[in-house]
């Protein structure tokens, strides 16, 4: 049986199609996408200034393959990945991923896991 092992810092909801609910705790590992923020700049009528857009660089704190296991990451994550492990899944929150939402709208469980 494969393993799931949850690299964001949240516990992840898994709903099976039947309804049950599997709980992924987080494992202490949280995979990262390294960010450098662009330039401030102040802009009037602005309380605060603006930054300019980030640039992305590596993914930290992955781990790396091992037989059996899959690591679940943030969509950013694996956005960053470009499909380049196909051990590492990412939550499906996307509009035809039928993800669990509370009335705020925030994702309660999912119901699948996505490649990159």
């Amino acid at each position: 049986m494969n393993q799931l092992v949850n690299c964001t810092p949240h516990a992840l909801t898994l709903r099976a199609p039947d309804g049950t609910d599997t709980i992924l705790p987080p494992s202490g590992m949280v995979a990262r996408v390294s960010s450098t923020p662009g330039a401030l700049a102040t802009v009037e009528g602005l309380p605060v200034p603006v930054a300019g857009a980030q640039t992305f660089g590596a993914v930290e704190g992955l781990p790396a393959p091992v037989a059996g296991t899959f690591f679940v990451v943030s969509a950013l994550v694996l956005g960053a990945l470009k499909g380049s492990r196909p051990d590492v899944l990412g939550p499906g929150t996307g509009p035809n991923d039928n993800a669990v939402r509370n009335d705020k709208g925030q994702v309660t469980a999912v119901t699948r896991l996505v490649r990159g």
